[in-house]
């Protein structure tokens, strides 16, 4: 198996070196890794691409390539210069330090590489580590995806991706791993997206010596749990969570709604 990795928290981030790990154990002994990951950290872009200027792009090492974009111009650039003459048969993004689940999916830039390499017609996982108090004394916090990561991607090999639906969209999975040590991960749970209630981004203002105002962002609190039965909730009950999904944000449920309204005289 030939696999295409790349992150959001840049070429030098430690959870890189887990994901390298995940896609070896994944490609096997004949197998073919590839990175192309961005040049600094790029946490918060989402499926961000930068159209508007060129990319510089350096080969670090054989078959190790940084890129001065987002996650999803790493994956372009994989696909389409880098892999151009041996396509990935899988790409994998991550393993990110902190959570991607619930409302942080949409801000991820985890998930924005594997969004844009299922647009691209590629199986792809995004693989993110929970953090939280009970891994502080953790030597090493990416313990938990370092256990299970490959297991969980062969899993989802053999189980398959869905050929594309009806509009074209294909499936990708969000993996995220739970706040606990390896020996503390009770199990894997198959869930969909929730969304943490009364969380959110935030800023906080301030002034610099020379009187100028900046203000910085703020994340909200990670240990609020979502509803039951969706992905931060069994997180925080110790569950590796995989969520599968699609690229299309259509809120189905509200078509015939907003179609009566327009059909009114």
């Amino acid at each position: 198996m030939r696999i295409l990795i790349t992150n959001d928290d840049g070429i030098a981030a430690p959870g890189l070196k887990i994901m390298e790990a995940i896609a070896r154990d994944v490609a096997g002994p004949d197998g073919d890794v590839w990175t192309v990951a961005p040049a600094f950290e790029q946490s918060g872009v989402g499926h961000c691409i930068n159209y508007t200027h060129p990319t510089m792009i350096s080969e670090l090492a054989p078959q190790r390539f940084a890129a001065e974009g987002a996650p999803a111009d790493c994956v372009l650039a994989g696909l389409h210069h880098v892999m151009k003459d041996c396509p990935p048969d899988l790409v994998l993004s991550g393993v990110n330090l902190g959570n991607n689940s619930a409302e942080n999916t949409l801000y991820s830039g985890t998930i924005g590489a594997a969004m844009e390499a299922a647009l691209q017609g590629l199986p792809a996982i995004a693989l993110s580590q929970y953090y939280g108090p009970a891994m502080k004394d953790l030597e090493d916090p990416f313990e938990g995806a370092a256990a299970y990561g490959a297991t969980v991607v062969k899993q989802l090999l053999k189980t398959g991706f869905e050929t594309p639906d009806a509009h074209g969209y294909r499936t990708f999975y969000n993996v995220n791993f739970p706040p606990v040590a390896a020996a503390d991960v009770k199990g894997t749970q198959v869930v969909r997206q929730g969304r943490r209630q009364g969380t959110s981004f935030s800023v906080s203002p301030q002034n610099s010596p020379t009187g100028r105002q900046f203000m910085w962002v703020k994340g909200g609190d990670q240990r609020a749990p979502s509803a039951a039965g969706t992905d931060a909730a069994v997180n925080l009950a110790g569950y590796i969570s995989v969520t599968p999904m699609r690229a299309d944000l259509t809120a189905t449920d509200e078509l015939d709604h907003i179609s009566q309204a327009f059909d009114r005289p």
